[in-house]
């Protein structure tokens, strides 16, 4: 029995077909003939492809509706690497996801690493259809590709083989992972940011190497991989979860996280595909103009970047029209046919986002519920020194004095400073701080929350945006890299961090310094994204507000500092491990939404704030605020639980797998310790702090007008940018 029936899909672009469908066709038979892959016995002896089932899967069809406009070498060029990465797929399950074969399927993937080459290399002899593919498919197209390109394609052929172990290992554990995770993993596995390499190859025209690693394009490339990993998700539901028993699907986890039935789980995936593609709407149309005005992107470069959109734009019309017609998938019927039924789905949820309308409403108080936190906090010694010394730096640095040209006579007052309490956070997120490192700390606290509440103040109300973009582009000039010569600050924001960047970045070592910087940067661009959503009313989609809640946070800064403790002991590559980056996004995101179930009263009812997971929960699930609290709760449960499984099994089956030292292993271990004294600092400064009180909430500044901006004089709350600097934890030298 059909487990649901589609949703109505949001498709504003028609397929269109490749006319050299039939050649690649016969191309990719030959091709899979001659590597082997229709004789590959699976452990039951019988193949896992024959040329039947691989002519009713069609995967020139596939990459004829996904790349319309290639010419006949591309197409078949391309159809083989598609042919490729399905038998791999296919032969890894029969393989090892049956018999839960960890250690073979390691092996596996470890000799598949060896084919993909650097110049000059050559790879060693292979041993199965899938190591012959790989070696065959690497010669033919690296050669017509620039190296950024191949390090860009190396990273994620490296995922999508690699992580298919996260797969295996949540099988054995019988786990069903959480949304957050699930939707970051799935880039990884699904190979969707593969496919969207391969776009670059069809299609001619590469992404610049200088912009590819930019938001705009990022966003592009991940909304794209979202919407493509969606889709499957409900094509693949009966096949994969239904009939195979994978729990690796976004129909599954909606439905157990949510517990809903399986026909509202698919509606809901529906709905955030829908909301995935408007995004890559939203950013093609208003962030690429910006990027190239702001980069100086030349003709040429801005044309290989409308080139390579269309080219996504077009993978999703085909991929979608592929799922429809392959027999991979199981058939279920849609709700409904025709043109009105593939245009009308999208208009909701795309007109739900632009029509919020700042203040106005009164929700009222929200309770807190119960928070799964399984760490005690520790607090400094040193925090009475460190609260008069915050105090008196913030009026040394000129943030109690009017905002010019906005009728707000001082955004904070003293005692308002004071009643923040940043060194009392300061205190327990860096509980083993030296006297002149808690003060470090703390004043990278007050200064983020400063700047975080000064961009709404003094460019929300007149809207202006490029006023905004100016500010934050001059930030960069307090911070040299190699003992450049900065100008005279103008403002309590430039004089702050010049002060700071003295005090924090002058001891750096040089990558360190520059690693610093830029995630400096990517926290005070975060301040123009929140002000762009706000300027157009705009509600933002669920997956982005989560990834960039990480930067208005400061979280890549916040990291950045922790790790300068272990900088050159700790590799970076080490770092850069999917089991490092999902325990610090765990972590996170607990921080996160700690501060958007404390802060709600305050952001939606008197600051007009949309940026709050629970208010985005409430517009993009259609439910009340008590409703949306509880899920938020959830999530921060589920993101907890996901921490302490990774710090007691996958750190050190990690540290064991890359063969890392005892001294390095040490390093790891107090890193994700002082991440424990992260979120139980935070959460305890949020519950002891009165900012959050009624009183505190419907009290103005007494030097603010009476016609300033109906902005609360308080700041967004830690969560939107205090804990920028958790991480002085155990910094040496930082003072």
């Amino acid at each position: 029995m059909q487990a649901f029936v589609l949703p109505d899909f949001y498709l504003p672009h028609p397929a269109r077909l490749n006319p050299h469908e039939q050649h690649a066709r016969d191309h990719s038979n030959a091709w899979a003939k001659q590597m082997g892959m229709l004789d590959a016995p699976g452990p039951s002896g019988e193949p896992v492809w024959d040329l039947e089932k691989l002519n009713k899967h069609d995967y020139a069809l596939m990459c004829a509706y996904t790349h319309p406009d290639c010419d006949e070498a591309a197409l078949d060029l391309v159809t083989d690497w598609y042919v490729w990465v399905f038998f791999f797929d296919d032969h890894f399950l029969e393989s090892f996801k049956y018999d839960r074969d960890l250690a073979g399927a390691q092996e596996y993937l470890d000799r598949l690493e060896l084919f993909m080459t650097e110049p000059g290399q050559t790879p060693p002899e292979p041993l199965n259809p899938a190591e012959a593919g790989l070696a065959d498919l690497w010669a033919r197209t690296i050669p017509h590709m620039s190296d950024g390109w191949r390090r860009r394609f190396v990273a994620s052929t490296h995922n999508l083989m690699v992580e298919s172990m996260w797969e295996l290992d949540n099988i054995n554990r019988h786990r069903i992972a959480n949304p957050i995770e699930y939707i970051e993993m799935r880039r990884r596995v699904g190979g969707a940011p593969w496919s969207a390499n391969l776009v670059e190859y069809a299609c001619g025209a590469e992404v610049p190497d200088r912009l590819a690693g930019l938001r705009p394009l990022q966003v592009l490339r991940d909304t794209f991989a979202d919407a493509v990993h969606l889709r499957n998700d409900l094509f693949s539901y009966q096949r994969e979860v239904a009939e195979e028993g994978e729990n690796s699907n976004a129909v599954l986890v909606l439905e157990r996280f949510l517990d809903v039935p399986t026909q509202r789980a698919g509606d809901l995936v529906g709905e955030l595909l829908t909301s995935r593609l408007h995004q890559f709407e939203h950013t093609a149309l208003t962030e690429l103009p910006v990027l190239y005005a702001e980069h100086a992107v030349t003709p040429p470069e801005q044309l290989a970047v409308a080139l390579y959109a269309k080219g996504l734009q077009d993978w999703q019309a085909g991929g979608h029209e592929w799922h429809a017609r392959s027999s991979r998938y199981t058939k279920i019927t849609p709700r409904a046919e025709g043109p009105a039924a593939a245009l009308a789905p999208g208009l909701p949820t795309l007109f739900g986002q632009y029509v919020h309308v700042p203040l106005g409403r009164q929700p009222g108080h929200l309770p807190i519920p119960a928070l799964h936190m399984p760490y005690r906090p520790r607090t400094s010694p040193h925090l009475s020194r460190a609260r008069r010394q915050t105090v008196a730096w913030g009026r040394e640095m000129g943030m109690l004095d009017p905002v010019p040209g906005t009728g707000v006579h001082g955004l904070w007052t003293e005692q308002a400073l004071a009643g923040f309490d940043f060194p009392h956070c300061a205190a327990m997120i860096h509980a083993d701080a030296t006297p002149e490192e808690l003060e470090v700390s703390s004043n990278w606290l007050t200064w983020g929350t400063y700047g975080d509440d000064l961009f709404p103040v003094q460019f929300g109300r007149t809207r202006d945006f490029l006023g905004a973009k100016a500010a934050n582009a001059r930030l960069a000039l307090f911070m040299p890299l190699t003992g450049e010569p900065t100008p005279e600050p103008l403002t309590p924001l430039e004089r702050g961090l010049a002060d700071l960047w003295r005090r924090t970045a002058g001891p750096m070592a040089p990558g360190a310094r520059a690693r610093f910087r830029q995630s400096v940067e990517d926290m005070t661009a975060s301040w123009v994204w929140e002000l762009a959503n706000q300027i157009q009313n705009r509600v933002p989609d669920p997956v982005d507000y989560v990834e960039m809640r990480r930067a208005t946070f400061g979280s890549d800064m916040t990291m950045s500092l922790c790790r300068l403790a272990h900088d050159g002991l700790v590799p970076d590559e080490v770092y850069e491990n999917r089991v490092i980056q999902q325990l610090e996004h765990a972590a996170q995101d607990y921080s996160c939404f700690t501060n958007d179930l404390f802060s709600y009263q305050k952001e939606i009812e008197y600051e007009g704030e949309v940026h709050n997971l629970v208010f985005v929960l409430e517009r993009f699930l259609g439910c009340d605020r008590f409703e949306a609290r509880d899920l938020v709760a959830r999530l921060m449960a589920e993101r907890m639980r996901q921490f302490e499984h990774i710090v007691s099994v996958e750190l050190p089956a990690m540290c064991d797998q890359l063969g890392l030292d005892e001294e390095v292993k040490r390093r790891l271990t107090v890193y994700a310790d002082q991440l424990k004294d992260w979120m139980s600092g935070i959460l305890r400064w949020h519950e002891e702090c009165v900012r959050y009180s009624p009183a505190s909430m419907s009290q103005r500044s007494p030097g603010m007008s009476e016609h300033a901006p109906a902005i609360l004089p308080l700041p967004s709350g830690l969560g939107t940018s205090a804990v920028r600097v958790l991480a002085l934890l155990g910094v040496p030298g930082a003072s």
